[in-house]
């Protein structure tokens, strides 16, 4: 049954789908079982919509061992806060007192939940949920300009508006010739644009290379003083954003650790759903998950 369907299963060996689940109901329990988890420090929280477009999230809670090894604690089934307090709390207490960082987005629930459950953990506001936010924020002010300068520009003179899209989101290191050229048709353009643009690459360097909180947070408050003082308005949202939560945002600082086990762990999650055409069942899900993940180390021969 590893990374595979039922169905498939059921084909190949000649045996009835029911017999399957009767197979996995046996061998694979419905929640974490904690004397085979590994000694682990950082917690992830995250969601997934189990139907596209529903918002019907449910949340993921993992561990990074100290190996490096992602394992599953829970599917919870939905992702309020107190649903994640609870089963926070639930954590035995030995095992809870080892948590020293909690990786998160900025989805207020998980970050209460982990302030009142593992208190005594840094809670750390995923870097690249951050950059999304002010890197969204370019994007639109492009589309705003592209729609602008379509109306103004003679229609002999627009051709260095197209395909301006990845050129903007690209860091410059990796453009293509024609896509440096494109951006700086753009750029040249329009100066709104331009300022963004740079203090969007003067905020991804700042992530890249303090080296210390205190170091980012100095860092931090320089570029809002150029926001500031650029006239550029599309960063607004993220400037509330900073206002809110700039304490955990920064936490990143401290050991650079971010939430990247946990999206690399939903991407797999997301290969399941696609796989099995939907999996609607917290309980199925968390036991198809954890075989995914533990059952070639737990009962093939070979592993």
């Amino acid at each position: 049954m590893v990374n595979t369907t039922l169905q498939d299963v059921a084909l190949k060996e000649d045996v009835s789908y029911d017999t399957l689940l009767g197979i996995l109901d046996r061998w694979m329990t419905t929640t974490v079982d904690w004397a085979t988890i590994e000694p682990f420090t950082t917690l992830g929280l995250d969601e997934i919509a189990l139907r596209k477009g529903h918002r019907n999230f449910v949340a993921i809670i993992t561990a990074q061992t100290t190996s490096g090894r992602v394992q599953l604690l829970a599917v919870l089934p939905d992702r309020l806060k107190t649903t994640v307090s609870t089963w926070l709390s639930s954590i035995p207490e030995v095992v809870r007192e080892r948590i020293t960082t909690v990786c998160t987005d900025m989805w207020d629930g998980y970050v209460a939940a982990a302030s009142e459950a593992v208190p005594a953990a840094l809670i750390v506001i995923d870097r690249f949920h951050v950059a999304r936010h002010y890197r969204d924020a370019v994007d639109s002010l492009r589309k705003q300009e592209v729609r602008r300068l379509r109306s103004t520009l003679p229609a002999d003179e627009q051709s260095v508006l197209d395909k301006t899209l990845w050129p903007l989101r690209k860091a410059a290191a990796d453009l293509t010739e024609d896509e440096q050229f494109r951006l700086d048709g753009l750029l040249a353009l329009s100066a709104p644009l331009a300022h963004a643009y740079r203090l969007r690459e003067e905020l991804t360097t700042i992530f890249t290379s303090a080296h210390s909180k205190a170091e980012a947070l100095e860092r931090i408050e320089e570029w809002r003083e150029q926001v500031a003082c650029s006239g550029v308005t599309c960063f607004a949202s993220f400037l509330k954003l900073l206002d809110k939560g700039q304490d955990r945002i920064t936490n990143y600082f401290h050991s650079h650790q971010t939430s990247g086990f946990v999206e690399g762990f939903n991407n797999k999650l997301k290969v399941l759903k696609r796989r099995c055409y939907g999996l609607t069942n917290t309980t199925r899900l968390f036991q198809r998950l954890t075989l995914d993940l533990e059952g070639y180390r737990r009962f093939s021969r070979f592993a």
